[in-house]
């Protein structure tokens, strides 16, 4: 059975161990052990469901072989095991039948076993044995447990791009909506949040072992760093996704725009980008010169302009950078007013992600193939006697039902509005158009003064980043 207190236990012993070092070491560690396990346990019911069945990697580095009794291998001979046998061989597996074989090779290119002590490693192993992904309570249990975990790698320092909270990528899935047959990727897929929506949400379509396979075959995601690549990989084998091949490790924005041809294009987009990030030098030059920049999440519109097709749907994550910059941030968002039509812009509360960042944020939604004539805006409140959502509150699912009401039967009221694209134009594109029925007038605490000045000085700095990285791709223009 699965526990908070399970984890935390586990976690105890791996702060014994002189060779882990912080949160981020202990959870790398506890990813890389826990997917073995799952994907042994997995691999058990396939070899029962399937004759003759192909496991992914030879049985002396199954789980169950080395690890799976609790009275094997400990102290130095199971870390001589761990370090100087298993990893070698793993991130040397050869192709096979099995395409989980490639998986698991890439999932150990660049994982490491930290722990020193063998004893203090078959302690842990012995708390991960009494688990059993095979268990429909223990595997739910584990979604829930699993969003812990992501939590904790936000806590673990300058990670916190990997989690989205998962109302909001609910959310964004069910107003996207994709069907059975159309593609979906995520271009930075970081744990795979929206992918695992989107495969609860078309696994509701799912009649026949055909609909199952087509599932299976939808998915696509990218993700540039380790650790989240290999919890991605697990979030969708836990899905149900048996041989997760389309999840690839890569930073979608070194390969030139020009490169992505039809083969390329996609259904539905969902994504978080990373954002108040800047790219490394170089990376802007695969795109073309007008809308040059090293901002993250600017490249990463117009990434997904280029990777949808015609008549394509998006939902996505941006910050207010985006929408009030000028220069090549007002050229991405007139190339994105020609080619698609924006029809809605959700405004989201500082505190949503917080406390990991309090930039503003805001979904947007828009189809590829027809131009925007008008943009709608809806601003998602607070809860009433809520000032922020914090670790201990965040938001919650059921707070976009009134949204989803409006959704399909728009009206302008207190908390939706729209503009017209002639406007939009008037305003240089500037899309950061605030709520013109509600005048903002809090009275606030001393405290809560205190931490709201807190909040917005890094918000600043966060901006601070954004207005940087478009300077410096406007002194890239002028030089080219």
């Amino acid at each position: 059975m699965i526990s908070s207190t399970l984890i935390k236990s586990i976690q105890d012993i791996m702060r014994q161990d002189q060779g882990v070092d912080g949160d981020a070491q202990r959870l790398s560690q506890l990813v890389w052990m826990i997917f073995l396990k799952i994907l042994d346990d997995t691999e058990r019911e396939l070899e029962l469901m399937a004759d003759g069945y192909q496991p992914a990697v030879p049985a002396r580095y199954q789980w169950r072989y080395w690890a799976g009794n609790e009275e094997g291998i400990t102290g130095d001979d199971l870390n001589d095991f761990v370090n100087n046998d298993l990893f070698p061989a793993l991130r040397k597996l050869p192709g096979g039948a099995n395409p989980r074989t490639l998986i698991v090779r890439e999932a150990f290119e660049d994982s490491y076993n930290y722990m020193k002590s063998g004893t203090l490693l078959r302690q842990v192993i012995n708390k991960i044995n009494s688990i059993d992904f095979t268990v429909r309570a223990d595997r739910h249990q584990f979604n829930d447990l699993y969003e812990k975990l992501l939590k904790d790698l936000q806590s673990a320092g300058n990670a916190g791009e990997y989690y989205t909270p998962r109302a909001l990528t609910q959310f964004i899935v069910e107003m996207v909506n994709p069907q059975l047959g159309e593609t979906v990727l995520d271009p930075a897929c970081g744990t795979g949040g929206f992918l695992a929506n989107s495969i609860d949400h078309l696994r509701k379509q799912v009649k026949t072992s055909n609909d199952e396979a087509l599932l299976q075959s939808s998915l696509r995601g990218i993700e540039k760093k380790q650790l989240p690549h290999l919890l991605c990989l697990t979030n969708m084998i836990m899905h149900g996704i048996d041989a997760p091949t389309a999840i690839r490790r890569a930073n979608t924005l070194t390969r030139p725009l020009r490169d992505y041809g039809p083969a390329d294009r996609v259904d539905v987009i969902v994504t978080n980008p990373p954002f108040g990030g800047i790219e490394e030098p170089g990376v802007e030059q695969n795109f073309p010169q007008k809308v040059r920049t090293r901002e993250t999440a600017d490249l990463f519109l117009v990434l997904i302009m280029r990777l949808l097709k015609n008549d394509g749907r998006a939902g996505i994550v941006l910050p207010d950078g985006t929408l009030f910059g000028e220069g090549v941030k007002a050229r991405i968002k007139e190339q994105l007013l020609e080619e698609c039509n924006l029809h809605t812009i959700v405004k989201i509360p500082n505190s949503a992600f917080a406390p990991y960042t309090s930039i503003a944020t805001n979904l947007l939604f828009f189809e590829k193939g027809e131009s925007t004539k008008q943009v709608w805006y809806y601003q998602h409140r607070l809860p009433e006697k809520l000032k922020a959502y914090s670790k201990t509150r965040p938001i919650q699912s059921e707070e976009f039902d009134p949204i989803k009401r409006w959704w399909s039967n728009r009206t302008e009221s207190e908390y939706s509005w729209k503009i017209s694209i002639d406007e939009i134009r008037d305003l240089n594109f500037n899309l950061d158009i605030k709520n013109p029925y509600i005048i903002e007038d809090e009275v606030c605490t001393p405290q809560e003064a205190l931490a709201m000045y807190r909040s917005k000085q890094k918000a600043v700095a966060e901006t601070l980043g954004s207005i940087r990285a478009t300077l410096e791709a406007m002194l890239v223009e002028n030089d080219s």
